[in-house]
């Protein structure tokens, strides 16, 4: 609270010596303040502290009297002292994921007496009036029934007893703020940093779109929802000096690149990846946009602090997750599973403008479609680009292409009608555009472009199926326990003590039944978690348990199975001259699972895919041989432990390059 205890009123000094209320304690879930008003960011960031201890007191619940000393006497404050602290506590509340479920306004304890010294009104009746909260919350969880209980008061109340706005009515204020679920609760309204720049003007336009009627958008769309229906995966490879972390540190930051590594800088995971410059590891990064197509940006104008991926979700209307893939050849195994586990919606291909393309780039290319990507050409580096060399460069793009194995049109976007050309066709045309992270050139258009792409994967559709979790990395967080992070491939879990999951499988192919404590979507908590989204969950497991974490499992709340044999009805794609046959050991990568497999038995779907190949003495006395355009079905075997898999997943086959692609068709012995 203030140091100052004195108030000039009509010219009077009046000392606060009226108690209305205990002195206030050190801990415990109640907190006094006589006002905020006027705060800095450094106050404001002090005060949301605060409130996260007061919370944590009350266990997600806390009491704010507004008005009140620390010693419990009233503060002597107007009806408008009170009403602006109150709006600006309601906004850090919100800034920490919690609501005023009550505002009630006090009247009527305190009136200045004959002398002009305030003085306790005798057997008074104060006025307790319920008042609206200044930001919409979800009236599905609170609004009704607060409403309710608003409407029964406010008619108990007698007119005289009614909220006073004029000066010298001494008022004070309750505000009750509980914590509440991230998917009940509506993007934050503005945050702390711009707040104290205008606090009245922020205020009041922060009133205004919390509005029914103002800003739809902003008021109706929650981070869940942005998150899951209108979140767009996008896959960035390309090869390894084709500029794709400096391409996604300046689309993610909306800075511009210095041309010595600035923006790759910013997105990069590991010290040696920044000292080489090259990607080694498969990480995403939010990208945001709000309901007009404005990127939001990363890097606050107030602060150099690059902003967190749950500000960013806040923020946005729609999200872009890009995934930065690595380019060299030794990582392309952690390539090949970004994009098997990935569950992207579409890819951007990037090409150096300056070199021509080279066979990592016919591979990822390949890869992706191999997928079913639609994919996007962006020719970057375009800056200082001699004429000669880019004109090469693209003839050679648009040679892969046209390839028979790819079988796209190029198509040149440069500007806005071009992009609605193309929305339609990104299944049969591939868009090229041109950009440079220097000079900023096509890095407007590229944006416009994902802002328009279409959500391809309907994951929402997957709502009603049993919960699947696909399990990408393990951590043993201090305080927390064993947490995983992934994917929510189908169905929708919500975490508590009662909420029991299935953790497997493990090396000896059993499952480990433990419970779903809490969960975290882009840094954000939240009690609930539906398919489509990426996120976080939190176990109660014990040590030994812990140690059993591993990447390719899966988090299911039905009773599970594993398996170590699977039929897949597989192609083995042209290229390289490879045979297949019986004991052939490939490295399978099935979504998130990925492990050596043995090719058990193999049956020719279409003994005229190879009726070209003449019969070899090796295929007479091993059976059948699969070569490159061969479609067959197969039994692999994984080599190391049971997995959980189920038909209808795509899979992928390797050997150093990818031979063939497949979808998985049974499981043996799955009835039994």
């Amino acid at each position: 609270m203030e140091k100052d205890i004195s108030k000039q009123v009509a010219g009077v000094t009046e000392k606060r010596l009226i108690p209305v209320e205990g002195p206030e304690k050190e801990d415990g879930d109640t907190e006094y303040k006589r006002q905020v008003h006027h705060a800095s960011v450094n106050r404001l960031r002090s005060l949301a502290t605060q409130m996260s201890y007061r919370l944590d007191q009350g266990n997600g619940r806390c009491t704010y009297q507004l008005g009140v000393e620390d010693d419990g006497c009233h503060s002597l404050l107007d009806y408008d002292c009170i009403t602006e602290s109150a709006r600006v506590l309601e906004a850090i509340a919100r800034s920490l994921n919690a609501i005023v479920v009550e505002r009630m306004m006090i009247q009527g304890e305190v009136t200045q007496g004959e002398d002009g010294n305030p003085i306790l009104i005798p057997n008074a009746k104060p006025a307790h009036i319920h008042e609206p909260p200044f930001f919409s919350n979800n009236e599905k969880q609170y609004g009704k029934e607060r409403l309710k209980d608003n409407e029964t008061e406010e008619k108990k109340e007698p007119d005289e007893f009614r909220i006073k706005a004029t000066p010298g009515m001494f008022t004070r204020c309750k505000l009750t703020i509980q914590k509440v679920e991230t998917h009940l609760l509506d993007s934050s309204p503005f945050s702390l940093s711009d707040m104290s720049k205008s606090m009245k003007q922020i205020l009041e336009n922060s009133y205004e779109k919390s509005t029914p009627g103002v800003n739809e958008h902003d008021t109706k769309d929650s981070v869940t929802e942005t998150l899951a229906s209108r979140n767009i995966r996008i896959a960035v490879v390309g090869n390894v000096d084709a500029g794709k972390s400096s391409l996604i540190g300046t689309l993610t930051t909306s800075c511009l690149d210095d041309g010595r590594g600035k923006s790759r800088t910013s997105i990069m995971k590991h010290r040696h990846e920044i000292e080489s410059g090259r990607t080694s590891t498969a990480t995403t990064h939010l990208m945001g946009f709000r309901s007009t197509g404005e990127p939001v940006a990363a890097r606050d104008k107030l602060r150099a602090k690059r902003k967190t991926e749950d500000e960013v979700a806040r923020e946005s209307h729609r999200i872009i997750t890009l995934m930065d893939l690595a380019g060299h050849e030794k990582y392309l195994k952690t390539t090949v599973h970004g994009v098997s586990s990935g569950m992207a919606d579409y890819a951007l291909i990037l090409v150096n403008s300056r070199h021509p393309p080279t066979h990592m780039t016919q591979h990822h290319l390949n890869l992706c479609c191999s997928f079913g990507i639609p994919v996007l050409v962006v020719f970057t580096k375009i800056d200082g680009c001699p004429p000669d060399a880019y004109k090469n460069c693209k003839k050679e793009v648009v040679k892969l292409l046209r390839a028979p194995d790819v079988g796209k049109k190029p198509y040149a976007v440069r500007n806005e009608k071009d992009i609605e050309t193309c929305m339609g066709n990104l299944h049969a045309l591939a868009p090229v555009i041109e950009t440079s992270c220097v000079t900023g050139q096509g890095i407007d258009i590229l944006q416009k472009m994902l802002f328009a792409l279409p959500k391809r994967r309907r994951h929402e559709k997957k709502v009603d199926r049993p919960f699947e979790f696909l399990v990408e990395d393990t951590f043993n967080v201090p305080g927390v326990g064993g947490v995983v992070s992934g994917f929510v491939n189908a169905g929708e879990l919500t975490v508590g003590a009662t909420s029991h999951v299935f953790v497997g499988p493990t090396d000896d192919g059993t499952f480990m039944k433990t419970v779903a404590k809490s969960a975290h979507i882009a840094r954000i908590n939240t009690s609930h978690v539906t398919s489509g989204q990426s996120a976080c969950l939190a176990f109660s497991l014990n040590k030994e348990m812990r140690k059993k974490l591993r990447r390719g499992m899966v988090v299911l709340k039905e009773s599970p199975t594993s398996t170590k044999e699977f039929d897949a009805e597989i192609c083995v794609l042209k290229g390289e001259g490879t045979t297949i046959r019986k004991s052939y050991q490939a490295y399978v990568h099935i979504l998130n699972v990925r492990q050596s497999a043995y090719a058990r038995k193999i049956e020719l779907v279409n003994k005229t895919s190879s009726i070209d190949m003449p019969t070899t003495k090796g295929e007479k006395e091993d059976g059948v041989v699969l070569r490159p355009g061969s479609r067959a079905k197969v039994r692999f075997e994984f080599a190391t432990r049971p997995e959980y898999i189920r038909p209808g997943m795509r899979m992928l086959f390797r050997d150093g390059r990818v031979r063939g692609i497949g979808v998985i068709t049974g499981i043996p012995n799955m009835g039994q």
